[in-house]
This record gives structure tokens, C-alpha cells and sequence, in this order.
């Protein structure tokens, strides 16, 4: 391994190309991707970020001889054209995180007799599957045994290891042994004897256990190896303390070293049956299956009991959206009245001083995911992230969005509120109006229970189709319970498609966020999260309607009331209503003030 340090982008993809001749590679995919498939990645496998300087959380970068390209969605078209600039990478349009263009292109742009390499061990299963058949027709031989980065990125950082803790009573309200007994029958059910995992909230959730070795998901490195009687679980040596394995060995739960989970796979015995979900293991784990032992594919049991919140859990959920509202209190009046005295605030100071707020609520550990504040322009790239090289200063007329969430013992909140800076224009207004109605449109809704999730997009995107205007990403992500801020199997996204693990069903949790975008003036999305619960029941079926869980004003000085039909007006002011109940409780002085402003009926 090199031990020059590279420090531009040109730099570093020149030696990539360099160590691609040496092993007779034509072209290198390196994906957004971890060994479990994450989506928020840890340092050592943050290489295509490192060689391309795209700071996105999503994006597939390909590297020929004479080409770079990253394969970006509308989420980031904005966000990687500045990023890219001068880079030498050029940014490849997709419609969709899920685009397989970027497949397209290699099949049509590597000639016979070339090589693509790509790390195996962060390529999912079924990606690899539409690889090769992306590249079978045009004669590329496809490479999963290389890991390039390892040659040129010298200071690669190693693998985390922070402590690993239990996730207990009463927010665990299932134990581990009850969890590990619905994994057994649900093997059973398809004549399993082994079951591998290797999702990070899979396995958090399973065990009953948390940690920290992911920035905003409360998760650890691990795979895990389930059998008929007795399970293993593989994470980083010292992670888990001598009472912590224990109480595990307590369940059956055995602790082993994370490097091992390649070699237990291996001593299968021949004649066995392992199940695992193919979205949800890489190429390079499962290779090391012997060709004896039966593969049985499905979707991981646990991604689907996890999904479906139980009562005690929802219950849970209510106190934290409670206490998130309540530092949602403190920081809008924190600036309202800093903006009143005109003190100077950066979209810098809107993350520092959310986080304060929520860090004072009991049972807080750590944002959810990295606050969006955009002002203005910012506000119109639906990822932005301000930094302290670049950043906008939030003075004069406009709107500024703002995208955070927390996590807590209790429960993970995700919420996006836009405030006006100064008096909103009218064309402002309209926007907001807008996506306010296709929010409540979706939150109104009432359906049959298994409604295939992005089914129900259409509904929010109607209004704001009737104006002939639309935005880019999906309306809603499933949420987990003091998990992951995004989680599946049910996703509201038009571009989704609609399998049967997307079916809406009893307790899963939901985000409700449209948005509209102007390039280069503004954005506007406003995000609620929703729970399942039974509506109504009749000789068509169960059907399912949506609990408003989070709580906090939406800002009436930026909707236009003539925009609004009077059952529009009237959810917002029975939401306002419920905010006001369920907050004044918790918040007192500047803060109940302000909370007892923007509740005011319209």
C-alpha cells in the first residue's frame, strides 16, 4: 500500500486508474455502500465520497481510462454540480436513488473483453445479480474479489468498535428471547436451519441491543448467524463487555469476533437450508456459502416485525414526539427572538442550537440524521448540508427550511418546518399552500390494510399537480423505533416499486413530506410522521388510516387561507389544537409564549 497521503480529487483518481492497469482492470464501480448495506456509512467505507468529493449520501461513481462519472438523483443534482466542480468526475442525471442507469451505461459504453471491478463484500446480492446480466450480453467479465481503495488510500480508516449496550424496559417492551423465537417459526414456516443478517437495525433490533459506530443510527457493526437453537453474533472484539455476553449466553446468544462471520458461514453443514434476503447480505458474505447448503431467499423476518410497531412501542413513540416538540418550542422562539434582536445567525447556528434543545429532553443520544438548514437557494436542494466553508447567513426576505430529528430511548423523530425570514412573497405562500395540502391530503387518507405503500404518493402529489408543478423524491420512509431514521420494507414513492413487503400494515411508522423546489430561490417541505391504525372494518376488508404523531405548528404566516378548502382549514386547526394540548404541558415562559402564537386558529 502507497503511503502518500492524496490530497485532490484529480490526485486520487489518477492513482485509482493506476492501480486499475496493474490489474488489468478496464473500468472500477465503486457504490455508496458498507458490507451491511447502510445508508449513513463509517469511515472506511466512505471511499466514494473520498475519491469523488461528493459529500451525498447516495451516488454511484464508475472510473474507465478516460471517463469518471456519479450517478446522482434529483435530490442532488444541485449539490453535486458545485461539488464536482474542477474534479475531473462528471455528474450522471438519474431519476431515482434506485436508477439502474448507471448499469445501462457500463453495458453499453465497456467494449467486449474489458473488466469491471467492484468491491464484492458492499455489493448487495441481487445488485450483483443485474450486474452480470447488465454485462453478460456485452462480454464484460465481471471482478468481485478486488478492493481498490485499499491500494491508494493510505490512511483508510479501520473498523469501529465502540461499546455495545442493551436497549432496555420498559422501551424494549419484547425481549430478545420472544424476538429470537419469531425469527425461529418464521424459519420454520420455509424449512430453515440457518438464518444470516447482516443489516445493522436487523440485528440492533433483534438483540435488543444499541451502539454507536454509525453517525445518527444507534447501531453497531455486526453479522449474526441464527440457528434452530442457538444464535452467534459477530461484532468487534471488546465491543461487548464480559456481563453484557452473559446475559446474551443467558438467550443462546453466543459473541464472536466480526472477522469470523465468513468462516461460521463456511462450516454450514452440507444438506442445510440458510435463509437470507437478498437486498439485505452482500455478494461477498454469501460467496462463502458452501455450494451443499440450500439457499432459501426471502425477506429477512425481523425487517418486517420491526416495521410493525407494537402498542407499548407506540406509546413510547407519543412521549418522544411530546419531548421533541417541546425542544421544538424552545429553538423556534430561541429564533424568533434572536431574529427580533438582530443577531447574526448562519444556517450553522439553526444545527447547534437544535440540538441544545433536544439534548435537554430526558433520554436524548444524538441527532437522527445531519440537520438540513437551507435558506433561500439552500433550501431548494432537498439534502443540503451547510458547512463552515459554505454556508448562508439567514438575513433579509425568504424562507428558510429546516429538515432535523432526534434520537431517544423512546423513540426516532424526523420533522421539516419552514419558517419565513421577513414577509414571505406571495409566490412563496402559494408554494408552501401547496405542499401543505398534499400533506394533508395523504394524512386524510383512509384504505385497505396491505395498500401497497407507494400507491398513496399520488395522493400528495395531487394538488400540487393540479398547479403543473411536482418534486423530485418519494413522499414518505418508514421510521424505526429508536433505529434508523430511514427504514423499509414500506416506502411512499412513486418510483417504488410496488412489491407485496410494501404493504401498509398495522403500526408501522411513516414520514408524510412533499416538498416543491425552486432552483436557485427557494424550497418548501413540510414533514409529519404518520402511524397505521385500524380505521374501519367491513365485508371489503380491514382498512388502516394515519395518527399524526409529531407535534409542532406548522407556520401560518406562510400560507395563503384563499388556497385553503374549509375541511383543509379546519385539519389545521384541529392539528394546532392537539400541538397546543399536548406541548403547553411541557414547555413554560418564552416558549409556551411562541407555541401559544402559532396555534392560533386561522
Amino acid at each position: 500500500m502507497t503511503t502518500t497521503i492524496l490530497s485532490s480529487i484529480p490526485e486520487r483518481l489518477s492513482r485509482l486508474r493506476l492501480a486499475m492497469q496493474a490489474h488489468g482492470v478496464t473500468a472500477c464501480f465503486i457504490p455508496s455502500a458498507d458490507p451491511h448495506l447502510s445508508e449513513y456509512l463509517p469511515a472506511r467505507w466512505q471511499g466514494r465520497r473520498w475519491l469523488s468529493g461528493f459529500t451525498g449520501s447516495v451516488g454511484n461513481l464508475i472510473v474507465t481510462a478516460d471517463f469518471a462519472g456519479l450517478w446522482v438523483d434529483s435530490r442532488y443534482w444541485e449539490q453535486a454540480a458545485v461539488e464536482l466542480a474542477g474534479s475531473g468526475i462528471a455528474m450522471m442525471k438519474t431519476n431515482s436513488a434506485g436508477s439502474v442507469a448507471h448499469l445501462d451505461w457500463l453495458a453499453e459504453s465497456l467494449p467486449a473483453g474489458s473488466t469491471l471491478a467492484v468491491d464484492g463484500a458492499v455489493l448487495a446480492l441481487e445488485s450483483s445479480r443485474a450486474l452480470r446480466d447488465a454485462l453478460a450480453a456485452s462480454g464484460v467479465t465481471l471482478r468481485t474479489d478486488l478492493d481498490l481503495l485499499d491500494d491508494i488510500w493510505a490512511d483508510r480508516a479501520g473498523l469501529p468498535g465502540a461499546a455495545i449496550y442493551e436497549h432496555l424496559a420498559p422501551y424494549a417492551s419484547v425481549s430478545r428471547a420472544d424476538k429470537l423465537a419469531l425469527v425461529r417459526a418464521a424459519m420454520r414456516k420455509v424449512s430453515a436451519d440457518w438464518h444470516v443478517l447482516s443489516t445493522l437495525d436487523d440485528i440492533a433490533w433483534l438483540f435488543n441491543l444499541r451502539g454507536s459506530d454509525v453517525n445518527y443510527n444507534p447501531v453497531f457493526l455486526a453479522h449474526a448467524l441464527v440457528g434452530d437453537a442457538s444464535a452467534t453474533l459477530f461484532v468487534a472484539p471488546g465491543s461487548v463487555d464480559a456481563a453484557l455476553a452473559e446475559r446474551l449466553a443467558a438467550d443462546g446468544v453466543q459473541v464472536a469476533d466480526y472477522a469470523a462471520a465468513a468462516d461460521a458461514l463456511i462450516a454450514l453443514p452440507a444438506g442445510g437450508r440458510l435463509l437470507l434476503d437478498p437486498r439485505r447480505v452482500t455478494l461477498g458474505l454469501i460467496e462463502a456459502v458452501p455450494g451443499q447448503v440450500e439457499s432459501i431467499e426471502a425477506i429477512n423476518p425481523s425487517t418486517l416485525a420491526k416495521s410493525q410497531k407494537n402498542a407499548a412501542e407506540a406509546a413510547h413513540i407519543r412521549v418522544a414526539m411530546e419531548q421533541d416538540g417541546a425542544a421544538l418550542c424552545e429553538f423556534f422562539s430561541w429564533l424568533e427572538q434572536a431574529q427580533a434582536d438582530g443577531q447574526r445567525i448562519t444556517e450553522l447556528d439553526i444545527d447547534e442550537q437544535i440540538t441544545a434543545a433536544r439534548a435537554r429532553q430526558p433520554g436524548f443520544k444524538c441527532p437522527s440524521f445531519a440537520t438540513i438548514a437551507g435558506f433561500n437557494a439552500n433550501g431548494a436542494m432537498p439534502h443540503y448540508h451547510a458547512t463552515p466553508e459554505s454556508h448562508a447567513v439567514i438575513e433579509g426576505q425568504g424562507l428558510l427550511l429546516i429538515d432535523s430529528g432526534g434520537q431517544y430511548l423512546c423513540g426516532t423523530t424526523d420533522i421539516t418546518r419552514v419558517v419565513p425570514v421577513g414577509e414571505p412573497s406571495a409566490e412563496q405562500k402559494r408554494d408552501f399552500t401547496l405542499v401543505l395540502k398534499g400533506m394533508i391530503q395523504l394524512t386524510q387518507a383512509q384504505y385497505p390494510s396491505g395498500t401497497r405503500s407507494p400507491m398513496l404518493d399520488a395522493l400528495a402529489r395531487a394538488p400540487i399537480w393540479e398547479a403543473g408543478v411536482d418534486y423530485g423524491h418519494g413522499t414518505g420512509h418508514g421510521v424505526g423505533y429508536f433505529l434508523n431514521v430511514h427504514e423499509g420494507p414500506q416506502s411512499i414513492a412513486i418510483l417504488r416499486s410496488p412489491d407485496e413487503h410494501t404493504a401498509m400494515l398495522a403500526g408501522m411508522v411513516t414520514s408524510n413530506e412533499p416538498g416543491l423546489y425552486r432552483p436557485g430561490k427557494w424550497g418548501v417541505r413540510i414533514e409529519n410522521l404518520l402511524l397505521n391504525v385500524p380505521a374501519a372494518s367491513s365485508e371489503f376488508g380491514e382498512f388502516l388510516k394515519f395518527e399524526t404523531l409529531t407535534l409542532c405548528p406548522i407556520d401560518t404566516r406562510c400560507v395563503d387561507l384563499a388556497l385553503l378548502r374549509e375541511d383543509e382549514r379546519a385539519w389545521l386547526n384541529d392539528y394546532h389544537a392537539e400541538v397546543r394540548r399536548r406541548l403547553a404541558p411541557r414547555v413554560q415562559g418564552e416558549a409556551l409564549a411562541w407555541l401559544n402564537r402559532r396555534t392560533e386558529a386561522v
